[in-house]
């Protein structure tokens, strides 16, 4: 009895407390956007100069048989060096996902990963990963930002590998990859509310 009465009292006093509700803010990359990855993304006030972001992607189509298949969850906690969501930030992220590609000729040999190998062969597994990040929003109205952000970091992979983008004979199974590099690269646009 005592339990309710003490949880009604405290009830009552934060009625008379002015509160102010966690800014929020709604979000898309529209680098992942250029490239047909639906992406979206959540940051909420938990401090006047702590946010915390979730994002995530979602590639789930074929195009002329070349395969860039994935998802990708990526939260990150923020500190803001003003206020949250405006001007200069700092952010540690983690991110997870899986994988399908292959058919794609990228002539791209950046940082240990040999992309030319995407056109013979097709990858599908898993990524888990972590970095840091910096970045700056603009605020455009009381509602709307730019945000330009850039992240550095690791991620591990873990995959089979396939002969052919779409015949599916598998050759190699269970291997690994440790990427170091750019984990993070987003130009985001923002609604704040």
């Amino acid at each position: 009895m005592k339990f309710r009465h003490l949880i009604i009292l405290l009830l009552c006093l934060a009625s008379f407390t002015p509160m102010k509700a966690q800014d929020v803010a709604v979000k898309t990359n529209l680098l992942y956007d250029a490239v047909l990855t639906p992406n979206i993304g959540v940051e909420v006030g938990v401090a006047p100069k702590w946010t915390i972001d979730v994002t995530g992607q979602l590639n789930a189509w074929t195009v002329n048989e070349h395969y860039w298949k994935h998802w990708l969850a990526q939260p990150e906690a923020r500190y803001w060096f003003c206020q949250r969501f405006a001007g200069h930030f700092v952010g540690a992220h983690a991110l997870g996902g899986q994988f399908n590609v292959g058919n794609l000729d990228i002539p791209v040999d950046f940082l240990g990963t040999d992309f030319h190998k995407l056109k013979d062969y097709r990858y599908q597994g898993w990524m888990v990963g972590a970095g840091v990040a910096y970045g700056y929003s603009w605020i455009l109205d009381r509602h709307w930002n730019i945000e330009a952000e850039i992240g550095l970091g690791w991620i591990y992979t873990r995959f089979d590998t396939y002969r052919c983008a779409n015949c599916g004979k598998k050759v190699r199974e269970n291997q690994h990859h440790n990427y170091y590099g750019p984990t993070k690269a987003a130009i985001n646009l923002i609604y704040t509310f």
